[in-house]
């Protein structure tokens, strides 16, 4: 908020003189002030004077601004200001009344936002968690400032993998009933799959012992589906992750959306038969192979499908479309860019994000894990050991680009180490300097006191406050919630080095208390908010 209104700043004063161009306003170095610009050095061949000499004429205007307590020139001509006390204590006190209104938001616009989508064979995992976890909290920040945002998942409930999982608990269902039936070499053999083999057998008896063609295929497949389903909306009950809505691959085959994709590329002359299969030129768009469309055996690869979903999410009239896929996905988005091409869809409607995966560690061990062979970690059990709040932290704290090692044991630990216990501390912390200040007979009175606040942490947890926006802007651009966490750790680290440096309560100065109550309260906003964004909760007590 106070860098736009330094650039609104600058800019009239160009504006004055005639001149308008593109600089920047940023926060820099701690030692040099709170902002710094380049405006001087940007404009010195507009102004045809050296960058310095321009600087001074911003300096000139500037001074006595009631924003800025200081102003100065360094190097070979940026702009450096030091935001005056009073500016940041008249933030706080509108901060503290309306913390959300403050903000100057202008988004808007319908987002389809994409993730957790998964084959439906097996319980969601540590993997599927971390995906599920960034998109869920991506979409909050994206509604927060201001966009309308639908969170989909897609149901990958056609093809072979689900062919796969259906054999599989065809397989267990006979070896319940004593026929010995092998499962398929690159089928499913958790535990899960004899549950769902129990509940056919309970249903039907051993109707279907020795039996397998086109009816009992789709019927086991129907069972699986089913159970697997309800396993996750558990997990997703779980984490604290709803959707708005789910979408079934079948369904795009079913309702003919396929076919209408394959005739509009026909149409286009963008598909060939070869080898018996249906190919996309995507050669014709950017520099790789023509890929397959349509089998030689007449079955959908999962590209054209999900082409047929993207062109589907395009005709829904959302705006925008962000797909969050695992980092192995890497070599599809290429291809989808082509398709969109194809399909005279704009080149800007679909964004990717992919995030690398987890690796989880007990002690210095590393747990494997892999869905067919069963031997994995499933989220719920992730988070019945060490609870909803750090799986969901732990899962967002880390850039999206990069590796996540998940620690168990700090996560589950009660100390200053464990970053979510750390940031929730904090929080629960200033709750009992309020219980405090009331033990004290101290009564807390809104915006009363905040004049006096003048201590340097007390103007850097205001600043800190006042970045939220920032913050925010920067997880919208960059498409990554670990700006967020970073944010979060940041304040409840200076608010705990002001609990140890300051006397917060103090019966004999009331004012002043109840001048750093407001800021504790302030403080307590933008982390519960922070908090709640990420889906985590903000404790009173700890």
């Amino acid at each position: 908020m106070i860098r736009k209104e330094i650039e609104n700043l600058l800019r009239s004063y160009l504006s004055e003189l005639g001149y308008d161009y593109d600089f920047v306003v940023e926060i820099p170095e701690e030692q040099f002030g709170d902002f710094s610009t380049n405006v001087a050095l940007v404009g010195a061949k507009y102004f045809k004077k050296p960058p310095r000499d321009v600087a001074k004429y911003f300096v000139d205007k500037l001074t006595g601004h009631p924003m800025f307590r200081e102003i100065t020139v360094a190097g070979p001509g940026f702009i450096n200001f030091r935001v005056s006390n009073e500016f940041y204590r008249d933030f706080l006190a509108r901060y503290i009344q309306s913390p959300h209104s403050i903000w100057t938001f202008k988004k808007s616009g319908k987002i389809l936002l994409e993730y957790g989508s998964a084959n439906p064979t097996g319980p969601l995992t540590v993997g599927h968690g971390r995906q599920i976890v960034i998109g869920d909290v991506l979409g909050n920040v994206l509604r927060y400032v201001g966009y309308d945002v639908t969170k989909e998942m897609y149901v990958n409930d056609a093809g072979r993998q689900i062919k796969l999982l259906a054999r599989s608990v065809w397989a267990r269902y006979n070896q319940l009933h004593g026929r010995q039936e092998e499962i398929p070499e690159d089928g499913y053999r958790g535990e899960y799959v004899i549950d769902i083999a129990k509940k056919v057998q309970v249903d039907h008896g051993d109707r279907f012992v020795g039996v397998w063609n086109d009816e009992v295929e789709e019927i086991f497949r129907k069972y699986a589906l089913e159970e697997i389903m309800k396993m996750f909306e558990v997990s997703l009950e779980k984490i604290g992750a709803k959707f708005d809505s789910t979408y079934s691959e079948k369904s795009l085959i079913e309702d003919g959306t396929v076919q209408e994709v394959l005739e509009i590329l026909k149409n286009k002359d963008l598909i060939y038969e070869s080898e018996g299969a249906v190919w996309l030129k995507v050669s014709k768009f950017i520099k790789e192979n023509d890929k397959v469309l349509v089998k030689s055996d007449g079955s959908y690869t999962y590209f054209l499908t999900d082409i047929a979903y993207h062109y589907r999410k395009f005709r829904r009239g959302f705006d925008c479309a962000i797909d969050i896929f695992g980092s192995d996905h890497h070599g599809h988005i290429p291809r989808m860019v082509a398709a969109m091409m194809a399909l005279d869809i704009p080149e800007d409607f679909v964004t990717f994000v992919l995030h690398q995966f987890v690796t989880l560690k007990r002690g210095n061990e590393i747990v494997k894990m892999s869905t067919r062979a069963g031997e994995f970690v499933t989220l719920d059990e992730l988070i019945d050991e060490v609870g909803r709040d750090a799986t969901r932290y732990f899962f967002a704290m880390v850039d999206v680009n990069t590796h996540l090692n998940f620690d168990l044991e700090l996560a589950k630990a009660q100390t200053n180490d464990n970053p979510v216990y750390y940031v929730q501390y904090a929080h629960a912390r200033i709750s009992s300097l309020f219980e405090k200040a009331s033990e004290k007979g101290l009564e807390f009175n809104l915006l009363d006191g905040i004049e006096l606040l003048d201590h340097e942490l007390e103007m850097g947890l205001i600043k800190l406050i006042s970045s939220f926006d920032d913050v925010l802007e920067r997880i919208v651009e960059k498409l990554s919630p670990h700006y967020l966490t970073d944010y979060l750790e940041d304040l409840a680290s200076m608010f705990h080095r002001y609990y140890a440096d300051v006397k917060i309560v103090d019966p004999e100065d009331p004012k002043l208390t109840n001048g750093r109550l407001n800021l504790c309260l302030g403080v307590k906003i933008a982390i519960a908010e922070g908090l709640k964004l990420l889906g985590v909760s903000a404790p009173d007590k700890m």
